[in-house]
């Protein structure tokens, strides 16, 4: 148990037997009146964001949460297998618990699980991965100036929009969070 004047970014509360992580927070201290709390909380399972506000001092119950650092092994029918890195323990991850992560996922990739009581609730990538373009259209030599975009097909499948320059064999780095091309990969 925890008071709201130990909340932080990123802690997981359980409330009314759902998960929430706090996504911000902030004391607010009224001329008049109680202090009071004011946060912004992420459903763990279904993404919805809601606004609550709690009086200063109340007591909250503080979900623990395990994060581990895991690496994809393989898919199997509609789940993804991970493998602890510390204990080499392979676990099934729902495709749910994935989500949009899903689309840029590569064998052998490192990425942090986070479980509840043996239930994984989601998996979180590096903010950016590197892919090769599996097919691209070509682009107009010279086209460097308008900023206009076209649809690339990434080795995990996914599709994206790519700048005009990009072709087909090359690797780019991708923000997992937005699905959005960041640059080209040199070398």
């Amino acid at each position: 148990m925890a008071t709201t004047n130990d909340l932080k970014n990123g802690m997981t509360l359980n409330l009314d037997g759902n998960l929430w992580n706090v996504v911000e927070f902030q004391h607010v201290k009224p001329g008049k009146g109680g202090a009071f709390v004011r946060t912004k909380l992420k459903n763990v399972t279904s993404g919805k964001v809601v606004d609550k506000t709690f009086n200063a001092g109340v007591k909250v119950d503080v979900a623990t949460v395990d994060k581990r650092g895991m690496q994809y092994l393989y898919k199997d029918g509609a789940d993804f297998v991970f493998m602890d890195t510390e204990t080499y323990d392979q676990i099934h991850v729902l495709g749910e618990a994935l989500g949009d992560a899903a689309s840029f996922l590569l064998e052998g990739q490192e990425a942090t699980v986070a479980m509840h009581d043996g239930t994984v609730l989601y998996v979180e990538l590096p903010a950016s991965v590197e892919l090769s373009i599996e097919y691209t259209e070509p682009g107009l030599q010279g086209d460097r100036s308008s900023g206009g975009t076209k649809p690339a097909r990434l080795e995990t499948g996914a599709q994206i929009q790519v700048p005009l320059f990009v072709t087909t064999g090359e690797r780019i780095k991708v923000d997992t969070r937005t699905g959005e091309y960041i640059s080209r990969v040199s070398g």
